[in-house]
Formats: structure tokens, sequence, C-alpha cells
């Protein structure tokens, strides 16, 4: 199982992926943090991502991604990162930590981490 920030999600949906990542991607079951369907919904939101939302195939697929909750663990794993980040990246490194799940990112702070486990 893969841990998404918000833009794999978003290059994942819209077909814009790198190889290695799309080689990840297919060999393992997908997870996010609560936070990024959020994410996703204010991107599409701000005209910022090209989705719909309400397209049967997105919903499809979105259905399929396990959904980690924001829960007390996650917070306080947040709060004691070796990076600083925007809030919501904080906690979907967070929830890898806590969960013990690679994150899939392209974020160079948190590729920066000593201590989230990062997919390769």
């Amino acid at each position: 199982m893969l841990n998404l920030d918000t833009h794999i999600l978003v290059h994942a949906l819209t077909g814009d992926l790198r190889t290695s990542e799309r080689t990840l991607l297919t060999r393992n079951r997908w997870s996010v943090s609560a936070i990024v369907f959020w994410e996703l919904a204010k991107l599409v939101q701000l005209g910022r991502v090209g989705l719909d939302l309400d397209d049967r195939e997105v919903i499809r697929t979105l259905n399929r991604v396990r959904v980690w909750p924001i829960d007390l663990a996650v917070s306080i794993a947040s709060t004691r990162l070796d990076f600083h980040g925007d809030p919501a990246d904080e906690l979907i490194a967070a929830t890898s930590i806590v969960h013990k799940v690679p994150l899939l990112t392209r974020d160079r702070a948190i590729l920066g981490s000593k201590i989230v486990p990062l997919a390769s």
C-alpha cells in the first residue's frame, strides 16, 4: 500500500505520472489522508485542477482509495516532523509515519525528511 500526496493523486487522475510513479501505483493499493480529498475538491473549486469530481470514472477510482482519518496520533505526529510545510502536507506525511505506509510525493521538503517513510 502507498500513501499518496494530493498532487500525486491529481497526476494519477489526469494521467500525468512519471514512469516510476506509474509503476509504483500499478503495483500497490492506493491510500490517502482524509485531507487529500478536501485539498482535491478545493483545487477543483479554485480552477487549479481540471477534473470533474462528478465524473463516474473519477468517483469509481476515488472510491477504491483507502482513506486514513486525521486522528489524535496523526495530529500529534504532524507536530514532530523534521520539516515544515503547509499543514495539509504535514498531516499527509504524519499519516505515513503513524500507519507505516510509504508516501509517494514530489514535494522537496517531504523528500528531505529522515523520518517519513518514502515510496521508492
